[in-house]
């Protein structure tokens, strides 16, 4: 029944959107079943209005934050959640949980494909967001402890394997150096690229770029989130996502890169610059830094096709 259900959702995908690529339309047909599955609990969230739901997650940590944790917490606010499960080092993420265990010790990528119960679990240009609430996450980790006298401009910068290629969306180090010679006076820089140790992995995998050691020497003023981590772990930060959550949520201000590094820097607000390149990835053909990114937290999103928009847009916004 569900394949039948399936091939007749694509026929319904080619006829809306003649014009999209054909291997694209799949992705609109997962997006329309998603949302046909939710009619199995209609009784459930709007009727009975029972802690029931069980949201179970290890899958890529981009789609935790754009698909799964919405979801779980509007069935926080709907009084339907029960219980949430993830990977390792996520509980702060799933705050509002009455019930959250860090299962995994390792994110699989395919392992998304298997949620069709949860809503808008695929990229598309016809999301729904009738079960899916903005977490507020600036609000609740905002604190008194990351304030500085300017300021923050969070750099949240990644080198990892991307759909098998060489590193693709980064931020090199003379593109580093010039932004922090320009705006170093004017913001408090703390620059952000996890080492492998500090998250858990999925197929992506982490290289080496040499910038941290070269931050340190050359710009002695930017604050890195590794020195932040050996400072305040495990006094202040339980681990290196409560870290994050912490100085993100008093920032207004970040330049990101594709992924579940974008992700992030949109669920606080603000504005941020997101380093893409539109020969990869499907968030370009679904305009989603446009009809989704924005409403992780209401933040103003520019979306930068390479280096060079990335600093035009620094120029004119910061």
């Amino acid at each position: 029944m569900e394949k039948l259900i399936l091939k007749s959702l694509y026929v319904v995908a080619r006829v809306k959107y003649p014009n999209l690529r054909k291997d694209l339309r799949y992705f609109v047909r997962d997006n329309y079943y998603c949302k046909l599955v939710q009619g199995r609990y209609i009784v459930r969230d709007y009727v009975l209005k029972k802690k029931y739901k069980v949201i179970s997650y290890h899958g890529e940590f981009d789609q935790e934050l754009r698909y799964v944790l919405p979801f779980a917490y509007w069935h926080h606010l709907n009084g339907t959640l029960l219980k949430t499960i993830s990977a390792k080092h996520t509980k702060d993420f799933y705050f509002f949980s009455p019930d959250h265990e860090e299962r995994f010790e390792k994110r699989v990528w395919t392992e998304s494909y298997a949620h069709y119960d949860v809503p808008n679990m695929t990229h598309s240009n016809s999301y729904s967001f009738r079960n899916w609430v903005q977490v507020p996450y600036k609000a609740h980790f905002r604190n008194d402890i990351f304030v500085y006298d300017k300021p923050l401009l969070v750099i949240a910068n990644k080198y990892n394997i991307e759909w098998d290629q060489p590193p693709i969306n980064f931020l090199d180090i003379p593109t580093l150096d010039q932004i922090i010679r320009t705006y170093g006076a004017k913001y408090q820089i703390v620059y952000n690229r996890p080492l492998p140790t500090q998250i858990v992995q999925d197929n992506s995998e982490t290289m080496s770029l040499n910038e941290h050691a070269w931050l340190r020497e050359t710009h002695p003023d930017v604050i890195l989130m590794d020195d932040l981590y050996r400072q305040y772990h495990p006094s202040v930060a339980r681990n290196y996502n409560h870290l994050q959550l912490m100085v993100y949520a008093n920032a207004n201000h970040f330049i990101s890169m594709h992924g579940g590094t974008a992700a992030l820097a949109s669920c606080f607000g603000g504005t941020n610059i997101i380093l893409s390149n539109p020969n990869w990835g499907m968030e370009h053909h679904f305009n989603e830094y446009e009809n989704l990114f924005p409403k992780l937290s209401g933040a103003t999103i520019l979306h930068a096709r390479d280096r060079a928009e990335v600093l035009g847009y620094l120029r004119t916004n910061y």
